[in-house]
C-alpha cells in the first residue's frame, strides 16, 4: 500500500472511531448536543466569539462582551484559538455554533488519534503499535468524559511536539526545531492547561534524556533556546491578558481551590466506559476526574517495562518519566511540596484542576502500549495467529473506553428574536433573571443567545468571575429600583431583556406586568417569551 493510501486509511479509521465514540452525534449534529452542561454552552460561545472577532478586530480579541464592563473577559476561561479558527469557515458560511462545536469535537478526537498513530508508527515501524497507541491516546477515560470541554479534545499537535523534540535532541537541524516550535505553539493555542502539562512533560523528558548532557551538546541547547524564545514571543499576545486578569482582577487559584480539584486514588478507578462503569466503576465516577487507564493499557505498559524497552528506548523512557511525574502532580495540594510550587511558579497558579496532570500518565501509557504492541508484532512475525491478536488488542482498548451511545439533548436552534437586538440603538444589555455567585453558570444560555447579536452583556459565565460582577448581580436583584437603574446607566446599559416564564415563576406575573408602567422603562417589544425594555 502506498504511503498516501496508508495515511488515508488510518485517518479514515480514526474518523470512524471518533464517530463510534460520540454516537449518536453523527445522526443529527445540528441538533444533538450536551447543552445540558453549561460548560458546553460556554465553549460553544467562545468558538463563535473568537471566529467573529478575529475577522473584525483581532487586537481586541480578549475584550469579550460578557461581564460588561469588565476587560479581558475572554481570559476568564480558555481562549480556544486554534479550534475556533478551524471552525471559522463553517461559522462564516452560516452554520450554527452548535453544529460547529459538534464537528470540532469529532475532529479533535479523530486528529488526535491519527497524530499519535503516525508518530508511534514512525518510532516503532509498527502500524498495529500506532493504532493501539492512537486509540488509547484519543479515546481514553479522561477525554471521553470531557465532551463539554473542547480544549481537552484537541490534542492533535502534542504527539508531533514529542516527535520533533526527540529529533532535536538527537541532533536534528533547523527544520526539526521549526516543527517543534510550530506544533508547540499550535498545541498551546488549543488550551492553556495543555500548554502547562506539555511544558512539564518536555522538561521531564529533557531531564531523562542523555543527549543534552553529553559533551558537545551546545548545538542542541542553542536550538532549544532559540525555539523557546520564538515560542514565547508568539504566545505572548495570548498570555498577557491572563497576566492582566491575574494581577489587575485577582484571577488566582487559591491552594484551597486546587486542593478541592486534586486527584485521589479513586480518580484512577473512575471511567465512564460502559464495560467497567456497569461492572464496578459507577461507585467511583461521580464528582471525580476520570483517569482509569484501562486493563489492556496497564498490561501493555507493564509488558514494555518487562521487556526493558521502557528503559532502553529513549522515547519510551521519556514517556515513562513524564507519566510518573504527571501521576504524582495529579494529587496536587495533597502532594508534599506542591503548595510551594503553586506559590512560586506562575503557570501553576492558573491550574485549578491539578487532577488533570494525571492525563500525562494516560498519554505515557498510550505511548508505552504502542511500543509493547510493536514488540509483540516483531516477536510474532510469521505466526498465523498474529492478525487475530492485533485485532483483539485494538478491539479491547476500544471496548474498554466505549461509553456510547452518549446521552444527548435536542437543541432546537437559537430563537431568532435575538436578531432584533443587533442594531445600533442597543449599546449594552442586561438579561433577567440575572444570576451571580454560585449560580452564575445559569447565565450560559444567554451567552448562546448573544451569538445572534454580539451586544455587550452584564451577564456572563466562565471559569471565573470578577468580584465586581457578583456585587453588581446582587445589586441588580432590586431591578427596577432607582439604584439598580442608575448603576446600569453608569455602565452604558441601554436595554433590559426579560424572560417571561422564568420571571413569572420567580417574581410573579403582577411584578412583570407592572414594568409596563414604570417611568424609567420604555417597552419595545415582546416575542417568543422575551420582553425588551429600553432604559431611559
Amino acid at each position: 500500500m502506498a504511503l498516501r493510501d496508508r495515511w488515508l486509511a488510518q485517518l479514515a479509521l480514526f474518523a470512524a472511531l471518533a464517530t463510534l465514540h460520540t454516537w449518536p452525534l453523527a445522526t443529527d449534529p445540528a441538533h444533538l448536543t450536551r447543552l445540558d452542561n453549561d460548560d458546553t454552552a460556554l465553549n460553544t460561545w467562545i468558538v463563535a466569539w473568537v471566529a467573529h472577532q478575529v475577522a473584525r478586530d483581532p487586537l481586541r480579541l480578549f475584550d469579550a462582551p460578557i461581564f460588561h464592563p469588565a476587560h479581558d473577559a475572554l481570559a476568564f476561561s480558555e481562549h480556544l484559538f486554534v479550534p475556533s479558527m478551524m471552525g471559522a469557515p463553517l461559522l462564516g458560511s452560516g452554520f450554527s455554533p452548535v453544529l460547529v462545536y459538534n464537528v470540532l469535537v469529532w475532529l479533535g478526537l479523530a486528529l488526535s488519534g491519527f497524530a499519535m498513530c503516525r508518530v508511534i508508527q514512525r518510532w516503532t515501524g509498527s502500524a498495529v503499535g500506532g493504532i493501539v497507541a492512537g486509540c488509547l491516546y484519543a479515546f481514553n477515560a479522561h477525554f471521553l468524559t470531557r465532551y463539554p470541554h473542547l480544549q481537552a479534545l484537541h490534542m492533535q499537535f502534542f504527539p508531533i511536539v514529542l516527535y520533533a523534540f526527540d529529533r532535536v535532541l538527537r541532533g536534528g537541524g533547523t527544520r526539526d526545531a521549526v516543527l517543534f516550535g510550530a506544533t508547540f505553539v499550535l498545541q498551546s493555542l488549543c488550551s492553556n492547561y495543555t500548554m502547562v502539562l506539555m511544558t512539564g512533560a518536555l522538561l521531564v523528558g529533557l531531564a531523562v534524556r542523555a543527549e543534552p548532557w553529553r559533551a558537545g551538546a551546545r548545538r542542541i541547547w542553542l536550538l532549544l533556546a532559540i525555539t523557546t524564545a520564538v515560542c514565547v514571543l508568539l504566545l505572548l499576545p495570548f498570555l498577557l491578558p491572563y497576566y492582566r486578569a491575574q494581577t489587575e482582577q485577582g484571577l488566582v487559584r487559591s491552594i484551597d481551590e486546587v486542593r478541592h480539584y486534586s486527584a485521589g486514588w479513586r480518580d484512577y478507578l473512575a471511567t465512564a466506559g460502559r464495560l467497567h462503569f456497569d461492572l464496578w466503576s459507577h461507585r467511583y465516577l461521580e464528582g471525580r476526574t476520570a483517569l482509569f487507564p484501562g486493563v489492556t493499557a496497564v498490561a501493555l505498559g507493564l509488558l514494555t517495562a518487562w521487556t526493558g524497552i521502557a528503559w532502553r528506548d529513549r522515547r519510551a523512557r521519556m514517556a515513562l518519566a513524564f507519566g510518573v511525574v504527571g501521576f504524582a502532580l495529579s494529587f496536587g495540594a495533597n502532594l508534599p511540596g506542591y503548595e510551594f510550587l503553586h506559590g512560586n511558579i506562575p503557570l501553576l497558579q492558573g491550574v485549578r484542576a491539578a487532577a488533570r496532570w494525571g492525563l500525562l500518565l494516560l498519554i505515557a501509557l498510550a505511548i508505552l502500549s504502542g511500543f509493547a504492541a510493536a514488540w509483540l508484532e516483531s516477536s510474532s512475525r510469521g505466526r498465523a495467529w498474529w492478525p487475530a491478536v492485533a485485532i483483539a488488542m485494538i478491539g479491547l482498548v476500544t471496548i474498554e473506553a466505549l461509553r456510547a451511545p452518549l446521552s444527548l439533548t435536542y437543541h432546537d436552534g437559537i430563537p431568532k428574536v435575538y436578531d432584533r437586538l443587533a442594531n445600533s440603538n442597543v449599546t449594552a444589555i442586561v438579561v433577567f433573571p440575572l444570576r451571580g455567585g454560585t449560580r452564575f453558570n445559569q447565565n450560559a444560555r444567554y451567552m448562546l443567545h448573544q451569538t445572534r447579536h454580539w451586544r455587550p452583556m452584564v451577564n456572563g459565565y466562565s471559569g471565573w468571575a470578577p468580584e465586581s460582577f457578583n456585587q453588581r448581580a446582587a445589586l441588580l436583584q432590586a431591578f427596577p429600583s432607582e439604584t439598580a437603574l442608575a448603576d446600569l446607566r453608569s455602565i452604558g446599559v441601554s436595554h433590559a431583556v426579560l424572560h417571561r416564564a422564568a420571571l413569572e415563576e420567580a417574581r410573579g406575573k403582577a411584578w412583570l406586568d407592572a414594568l409596563r408602567n414604570h417611568p424609567a422603562l420604555e417597552f419595545e417589544f415582546e416575542e417568543d417569551g422575551v420582553i425588551v425594555y429600553r432604559i431611559k
